[in-house]
């Protein structure tokens, strides 16, 4: 007697947790289907669910000599018997599993191992050939491939696997050959069979980051993509919303009728209204300065409107008071606010801020820094992941740059619909107004009556009783009017309709003109900023593209005309615009100050006295401003004017001078240099510039005369293209210059600095003289002079020194002795 295992699977997946339910029944009726096999002794000791795979192990025992004949036969009586009723009960009540013999010792585990379609089999012994184990495995199903061992690390079975065409079949084989003893010539293999996953565990994942060099590209390029396709649109939109006022509360007609009717009436105070009065009618310059802006603003563009004056001089307020008069949309970039950013991501956040790029994801740039040097440790080289400073201020300003053409685009859609409904609006007037007029003659056919009447060949009483047109019964004036259209020649009818196509396009060009919006570069070449000239080059290229391509006007405002250079080298081929605000003279900053204070309520005459005070101010409209401000407090205009240049003499003395010796060092002029150009300022108007620039403490250097320009300390006048004079930055200066230099405390401590540096120059130069006398001595020696009537060479060098020499000793005993007089007033003074 013989104990040997049937497998009948019944079912698999999720159809065995229904076979569990019905476990009890299907055992039932497989015993007794199984039971009328008589075969070879055949007895069943125990039926064995298998619930994981799905299916029941039969142990059963039988006799026999030969074991493989009568196995063979027990399988096909088996079968035969299954067949006879339709196949072996099943999980579903059908009849339809079948049964195959168990060759190997069958591994029965319930580790998380699941069926799939390909049975890894592992050689535990020589390999076995493709052909046996294809005749091994094909009675459980058929097979689609099975795989060569490969050559694999010491210690580990060489293996194949097998891909079936069905699960089941899989399943079939896992559990009836595994353990399965292999023999041929060359020895016995056992085998042993697993479940293999179509895809390996972390395949994808393993692939991926061992082949950096294709994936990386790939997915930043899926990134970038990204942004292009889903986050550029969403920022082409915030930037067109916040134009058009989407998102501005104030713009929604709710709050403006709140705001009009109940938040106006319970306050308790009048909100300040801005002063809007265009404060350029006054003198003839700012009416010459916004006539050019308007000008600019009234035409296609095609060039960059640059607006330059000194700081102060209302060229901010002037701009606002135009755009504020014209409606249209603006987008305002203040490069004040830019340059104050002291790293790159607080730079893109600011500009996004002011054109409303959202949104914004600065904080990646510092992760985008830490992808490019990990890739430079996977592949070698920087993935370029990271945007360079310049490149984010490009893109942000191209995305406004599209959405300025979508505001464009729709201003010009919404015009075009408001003059196409004024057209008709206009023609269903005309055409009441003829229905009218042909009512009153007695003209008109209502055309309801050919509903009762009928009409044509009907009934003649289709037409009534009215009069038809051109009856000499009608009205005097409708007759008029009507042989008035009739007389009307050809040539007349051409040339009203020409008129009225002119006059369309007309005003088709105008509503071109008025909705194209306007960007207004504000402190542009404002000094400070680290990242200053990445900016302001960005910003030029930006507002260059957008004139030529007339998506929007432009106008720069700076306070420097030098600043205009960066912009005409992005516009190579088109002159700028240049617009020029300056003081006002003295006449006009009078009446100014007479017409704002008459406004605030003074209308006394100014004395000569105050006049005078008033002239110390200059036509600075920042300081008239101020003035006047002061004034309206119940302050006089002498002691106003006191105080302000009482101010500007503290101001001037922190910004030329610094505070200390530590402050003074990190100034980019020396305090000498600042100290020899107000000094002379304080005496003249004006000063040549190279006289100055030649001059000791200069000698040559135009650094620090540019940089107190940028810092409005005095201001340089050009001609034919070159540096010409020397002024004041504000006409107030020059007096806070005469101020400074009357302070004989201050004026003895600067003079003697700057003496001390002359005086220590002076003694070089007499040190130079005398070691080169020293060297000529020597040389005297050696020289001969042929003729009696030629002077030698060493003569008239050693004259030269001479004099030389002795002008420096001059020097240094005046210089000494003048300091020794300074020295007295300080001593005085303290």
């Amino acid at each position: 007697m013989v104990v040997h295992r049937l497998c009948i699977p019944y079912s698999l997946g999720l159809r065995h947790y229904i076979g569990i339910l019905r476990e009890e029944n299907l055992l039932e009726r497989l015993h007794e289907r199984l039971e009328t096999v008589k075969t070879h002794d055949f007895h069943i000791h125990e039926l064995q669910p298998y619930q994981k795979d799905g299916g029941v192990f039969v142990r059963f025992t039988y006799t026999g000599r030969d074991h493989q004949t009568a196995l063979e036969m027990l399988q096909t009586d088996l079968q035969l018997e299954a067949t006879k009723h339709g196949g072996l009960p099943s999980w579903s009540g059908l009849n339809h599993c079948n049964i195959w013999l168990v060759k190997g010792e069958p591994f029965l585990e319930d580790m998380y191992r699941y069926p799939s379609g390909i049975v890894h089999v592992s050689f535990q012994g020589p390999d076995v050939p493709e052909e046996a184990l294809y005749s091994l495995f094909r009675s459980c199903g058929r097979i689609q491939n099975i795989t060569s061992p490969t050559p694999v690390p010491a210690g580990t079975l060489r293996s194949s696997d097998i891909l079936f065409h069905r699960v089941r079949s899989a399943t079939i084989a896992r559990n009836t050959i595994h353990g399965y003893t292999f023999s041929d010539g060359d020895g016995t293999t056992r085998l042993k069979t697993v479940y293999q996953r179509p895809i390996q565990a972390h395949a994808i994942r393993d692939w991926l980051t061992s082949h950096p060099r294709i994936v990386l590209p790939i997915i930043f390029f899926l990134l970038g993509t990204l942004t292009y396709t889903i986050f550029d649109p969403i920022r082409v939109l915030s930037v067109e919303g916040k134009m058009l006022n989407w998102f501005d509360y104030r713009e929604y007609k709710l709050y403006k009728w709140l705001r009009a009717n109940a938040l106006d009436r319970f306050s308790l105070t009048s909100l300040a209204r801005e002063d809007v009065s265009a404060q350029g009618d006054i003198w003839k310059e700012r009416k010459d300065a916004e006539s050019a802006v308007r000008s600019y603003l009234s035409d296609l563009p095609s060039t960059v409107a640059f607006v330059h004056g000194p700081q102060g001089s209302g060229k901010s307020r002037m701009v606002e008071a135009i755009i504020r008069d014209t409606g249209r949309k603006t987008l305002v970039i203040d490069c004040a606010e830019l340059n104050r950013a002291t790293s790159d991501m607080r730079l893109v956040s600011a500009l996004a801020q002011q054109t409303g790029y959202r949104p914004i994801f600065a904080f990646l740039n510092s992760v985008n820094n830490m992808v490019d040097i990990a890739t430079v440790g996977l592949i070698g080289q920087k993935a370029g992941f990271k945007s360079s400073l310049e490149d984010q201020l490009k893109q942000i300003l191209e995305v406004t740059g599209t959405a300025l053409k979508k505001v464009n685009h729709s201003l010009r859609t919404s015009a075009q619909r408001a003059i196409k409904a004024t057209q008709e609006a206009e023609a269903r007037q005309a055409e009441e107004a003829r229905t009218r007029a042909r009512i009153r003659a007695g003209t008109w056919h209502d055309p309801r009556l050919d509903c009762i009447a009928g009409n044509g060949v009907i009934s003649e009483l289709g037409v009534g009783d009215e009069l038809l047109e051109g009856d000499d019964g009608g009205l005097a004036g409708f007759n008029v009017i009507e042989e008035d259209v009739v007389n009307l020649s050809d040539g007349g009818e051409k040339t009203s309709e020409e008129l009225a196509r002119q006059q369309h396009r007309h005003a088709e060009d105008v509503q071109v003109v008025r909705t194209l919006p306007i960007v207004v570069i504000k402190n542009y070449a404002a000094r400070g900023g680290v990242y200053k000239e990445e900016l302001l080059g960005v910003l030029a290229h930006w507002a260059a593209s957008l004139a030529e391509n007339q998506v929007a006007h432009v106008i720069v405002v700076s306070d420097n005309r030098e600043d205009a250079k960066l912009l005409a080298r992005a516009l190579p081929s088109k002159p700028l615009n240049s617009i020029a605000l300056h003081d006002a003279d003295a006449p006009t900053a009078l009446s100014f100050v007479r017409r704002r204070l008459y406004d605030a309520g003074i209308t006394s005459d100014l004395t000569p006295a105050q006049k005078k005070a008033i002239e110390h101010l200059g036509g600075r409209t920042s300081d008239l401003e101020r003035l006047i401000h002061k004034v309206c407090g119940n302050q006089g205009i002498e002691e106003a004017v006191e105080d302000i240049i009482a101010d500007g003499v503290g101001e001037l003395r922190k910004k030329a001078f610094g505070e200390d010796i530590d402050d003074a060092k990190s100034l980019p002029w020396s305090r000498e240099q600042a100290w020899t150009v107000l000094k002379q300022l304080a005496r003249r108007a004006e000063l040549p510039y190279y006289e100055v620039l030649l001059d000791v403490p200069f000698k040559g250097d135009e650094l620090p005369l540019r940089v107190m320009e940028h810092a409005e300390i005095i201001s340089i006048s050009t001609r034919h293209g070159r540096p010409s004079t020397i002024r004041p930055g504000k006409p107030v200066f020059k007096y806070v210059f005469e101020r400074l230099v009357n302070d004989p405390v201050f004026q003895a401590t600067q003079d003697i600095a700057l003496n001390d540096k002359v005086i220590s120059s002076a003694e070089s130069t007499v040190r130079t003289c005398e070691s080169e006398l020293s060297t000529l001595q020597d040389l005297s020696k050696t020289e001969r002079s042929f003729w009696w009537f030629r002077r030698r060479a060493t003569s008239e060098r050693r004259e030269y020194l001479l004099k030389k020499m002795r002008s420096a000793q001059t020097k240094i005993q005046t210089l000494e002795k003048r300091n020794a007089e300074l020295k007295r007033v300080l001593a005085k003074g303290a």
